[in-house]
């Protein structure tokens, strides 16, 4: 029955996407626009096959119906409820099909939210584009990616192998992987928007602004993904780090990258109708990047303990990859004439200048982590040999990107469109300035050394220091409009300086625990002490956990009085393979991490116990929760009082380069300037005859 309900909802959502995308496609040409209108009618359906193949999946976890081929992979009789949930994203097939109910929703939402603009060709070419992309994915779902394969009666399993057992030992996998897809799958609707653009020649700032807070969002979730994965591989995988350059990982950090760089240069096409080119391009990446991620860890072309080993759907992914940079390129250069800007660049010291540099830095770190990425694939295929590019490649060529991006972050904001004076940038960079100097300062009295930490601890205050200048300047014109004082947090300038804000705590919390940890194993008897990196560490004993779920040896060790913490070593039901189990004494100045390297025995009485000493980690992820709020108070239209007009675009005379001299500091229309374009405003649409 599970079999039946959830194959008929996949060839539902399939035909319904297909239909949609034909109707709406020949109703586009029609002028009674009926055809448009009747197209969109065919997402409900597209999402309602969707919803039907997800709850026939879950039903079958929850029920135990090993009559289904995934079920039995990834189902077991003890497996906790909230794993067995979970068990649909936790292996290849059923990531796909969380991949299409995701897809499926953004599709529903993007046809309500345009549903009074049904006629209009640009909207009509963007549910095409989502329509095409639903459809190849609900195809792999009736195809090599079919979750709804039986057994065969006499082949029917009395029990499952359940999940992975890594995918059981932290709640996170309920929030990482959904996260990471509402990231990736929601780039699709821009990217819709994009291409939509094109077709139409309609170029202007309008699609911008259809897309800005679907972007928003889409970031938005994207990085509480790879931060919730960040935490997940702390907690779990029991090496005591946070990111380790795996391409899985690369795969996710990619379209981040382009997202990030489109955030910023957006702005550009608002106010100065510039980069229209970087624009569409690096929404193009982004999107295709989302599915080179997804061929990666889906094709079975790397090893990795986040990939799934074996698969079918290379051939098919990479080639939809194909499909989507040819059309995306070919396009581009179709409307190459209409995408140049009237105004160039005249000066480095101005927003376009930072920009500009900022957008160049992004891009080239993205190729400097792809290229990483896809160098041992590349030589596997050309030369049959396995060769591993590993951290230090990745440490080295991003690191300098890496400082400069933060530079850019704290004088970017401090800059004026156009031109900035030497008196302006003066004034302007004054207090940053002498806050980086009283930082370094402080770390060198303290001992603190090491030239490239000091480095990021410096920009770090530098940029913290413009961020909350700019914060304050809204707060205080906000004050003196009389409005409340929330009004000058809300918006997407204003979110943006709060995300940034987040980015230097983690970029100071990262360089803290990545130059400053301390690794080492320490050997106890029961009732001994050791005093390690300035803590001291007791251990008490062994205590074993049994249970129809799980069956764990820990050992119990306090730290500094406090604890006991228990790192053990644990079997899940249904796998033979034991996995460590860290466990971590957080504080704010550091974390104490703690594995299990070898278990006491009869020959060998004294436990060795794996000690990872790193400072500032718990700001890892405090500053990502300090960038999701950023992100939400982005989303929320508040910038300006109700009824306020957008600040308009800058033209080519304005005043800052006619009097360069002048600086606005004191003036209440000196608020900070947009270099996260995090979406705030209501959107409109913008016609152009073609």
């Amino acid at each position: 029955m599970n079999a039946v309900a959830g194959e008929a909802g996949v060839l539902l959502a399939f035909l319904a996407a297909v239909i949609g995308a034909v109707i709406t496609a020949t109703g586009i040409r029609r002028p009674s626009g009926t055809g448009l209108q009747h197209g969109r009618l065919y997402a409900a359906l597209v999402l309602a096959g969707a919803l039907a193949a997800t709850a026939a999946m879950e039903s079958a976890l929850i029920t135990h119906d090993f009559s289904l081929t995934y079920v039995a992979q990834n189902g077991n009789l003890h497996t906790p409820l909230l794993y067995t949930i979970t068990g649909m994203w936790s292996a290849l097939a059923g990531s796909i099909l969380l991949w299409g109910l995701i897809l499926a929703g953004y599709l529903a939402l993007m046809v309500w939210r345009f549903r009074h603009r049904a006629t209009d060709p640009l909207l009509g070419w963007a549910t095409v584009v989502v329509y095409a992309v639903a459809a190849f994915f609900f195809g792999l779902m009736l195809g090599p990616a079919n979750p709804f394969k039986t057994l065969p009666a006499s082949l029917i399993p009395h029990n499952g192998a359940g999940p992975n057992v890594l995918l059981q030992d932290n709640p996170l996998v309920a929030f990482h992987p959904p996260m990471l897809y509402l990231g990736f799958v929601g780039f699709t609707i821009p990217f819709a928007f994009a291409l939509a653009s094109l077709i139409t020649a309609r170029l202007d700032e309008g699609w911008l602004a259809e897309t800005r807070r679907w972007v928003l969002f889409a970031w938005g979730f994207l990085t509480a993904g790879i931060l919730l994965g960040a935490w997940w591989s702390y907690q779990v995988l029991g090496w005591g780090g946070f990111w380790a350059w795996d391409p899985v990982e690369n795969a996710a950090l990619l379209p981040w990258l382009c997202a990030t760089a489109y955030l910023h240069s957006s702005v550009v096409q608002e106010r100065r109708n510039m980069f229209k080119v970087w624009n569409i391009s690096l929404i193009v990446a982004t999107f295709s990047l989302t599915i080179f991620g997804t061929f990666l860890t889906r094709s079975g072309v790397i090893q990795s303990v986040h990939a799934f080993s074996e698969s079918s759907l290379g051939p098919y992914l990479i080639s939809f990859l194909g499909v989507i940079v040819l059309v995306g390129v070919g396009l581009i250069w179709w409307r190459g004439d209409r995408l140049r800007s009237p105004a160039g660049v005249r000066s480095p010291m101005s927003k376009e200048g930072a920009f500009l540099v900022n957008n160049l830095t992004f891009a080239a770190l993205a190729f400097v982590v792809l290229l990483g990425t896809v160098f041992p694939l590349v030589v596997q295929l050309v030369r049959n040999q396995q060769v591993t590019v590993g951290r230090p490649y990745f440490d080295t060529m991003t690191m300098p990107l890496g400082i400069a991006l933060l530079f850019f972050m704290a004088i970017g904001p401090l800059l004026p469109w156009r031109r900035a004076s030497g008196e302006m940038l003066r004034k302007r960079l004054t207090i940053p300035a002498w806050a980086a100097a009283a930082v370094v300062v402080v770390c060198v009295a303290a001992g603190v050394r090491g030239l490239i930490p000091l480095i990021t601890f410096a920009l770090g205050a530098f940029a913290g220091t413009s961020a909350i200048r700019q914060l304050f300047l809204s707060l205080r014109a906000t004050r003196r409009q009389h409005r409340r004082l929330y009004w000058g947090l809300l918006g997407r300038s204003r979110g943006g300086m709060v995300v940034h804000l987040g980015v230097v705590i983690i970029a100071v919390a990262f360089a803290a625990a990545t130059s400053y940890a301390y690794r080492g194993e320490v050997t106890l008897r029961a009732g001994q002490s050791a005093r390690v990196d300035g803590y001291t560490l007791t251990y008490v004993g062994l205590k074993s956990v049994r249970s129809p779920v799980r069956s764990a040896v820990k050992e119990m060790v306090r730290v500094d009085g406090a604890g006991p913490f228990t790192p053990a070593v644990s079997t899940f039901a249904g796998a033979t393979e034991a996995v460590g189990t860290p466990s971590i004494y957080s504080t704010a100045l550091a974390d104490v991490y703690l594995t299990v390297v070898r278990l006491p025995s009869k020959s060998h009485a004294k436990a060795v116990i794996g000690v990872v000493i790193q400072p500032l980690v718990l700001w890892l992820w405090v500053g990502g929760a300090v960038m999701i709020i950023g992100v939400v108070l982005a989303a929320i239209p508040g910038g300006k009082a109700p009824g306020e007009l957008e600040e308009p675009p800058v033209p080519d005379d304005t005043a800052d380069a006619e009097h360069p001299g002048t600086d606005r500091d004191s003036s209440p229309s000196d608020q900070p300037e947009e270099l996260l374009a995090l979406s705030g405003g209501a959107s409109s649409m913008t016609r152009t005859s073609t």
